[in-house]
């Protein structure tokens, strides 16, 4: 227990360090230093892009959704009033970007995070069945890792975004809310509903069921 929690307080305090690293280089930018927005697009670059990837499951539109976003970014900077971490505020510009590219991929209909999910806190109980390895754990292995991209893309863009930032880019709860304007019990509504539909959808690769209490 004292290891973890030491572990624990030291991701904290490196978060906290990152947090007030990226506000130096925010307020250097509001003075008119180039370069420091330049270490910005470095330090987020590859990150944005694997979540636009994720977001989008197309390459060159991910590539056009993040460099959409720093330049937003770039031009609203000094609206940003600090209120919240810098790269929660530049994650959300992306996912908006992203799924504007989703959107056009899908021009027939509409693409939005809050879709069909007016209910996310009344949900019939399930009992999903615990496997090995299960979606979040096989995304980060390479064997069967085209496999759950290829269903992940099936699921509806408000649950995907969830489970991106959650599962895939290890988002905390609080920190996936506040990217996506959400609350935490949304967030983990949304999360559980992923989970299920991504595990029933990998049954058939497993040969597990799901079922509901």
């Amino acid at each position: 227990m004292e290891a973890a929690s030491v572990i624990g307080n030291s991701i904290t305090g490196a978060a906290a360090r990152a947090a007030l690293d990226d506000m130096a280089l925010v307020h250097a930018c509001k003075s008119g230093d180039a370069a420091a927005f330049e270490q910005l697009v470095k330090r987020y670059d590859r990150r944005l892009l694997s979540i636009a990837q994720n977001v989008t499951h197309n390459r060159e539109d991910a590539q056009d959704a993040v460099q959409e976003a720093f330049l937003k970014v770039f031009r609203r900077l000094l609206q940003f009033q600090e209120k919240s971490q810098f790269s929660t505020w530049l994650i959300r510009i992306t996912v908006n970007e992203s799924l504007m590219k989703l959107r056009k991929q899908h021009s027939n209909r509409d693409v939005a995070i809050d879709e069909d999910f007016q209910n996310d806190v009344d949900m019939a109980p399930f009992d999903v069945v615990d496997w090995d390895p299960n979606p979040e754990e096989l995304y980060r292995g390479s064997e069967l890792r085209d496999i759950l991209r290829r269903t992940l893309q099936e699921l509806q863009p408000g649950l995907r975004v969830v489970f991106v930032l959650r599962d895939i880019e290890g988002l905390s709860t609080n920190e996936t809310a506040e990217v996506l304007e959400l609350s935490p019990v949304a967030v983990k509504a949304r999360l559980w509903r992923a989970r299920l539909q991504l595990r029933e959808r990998l049954s058939k690769y497993f040969g597990v069921g799901v079922t509901c209490s």
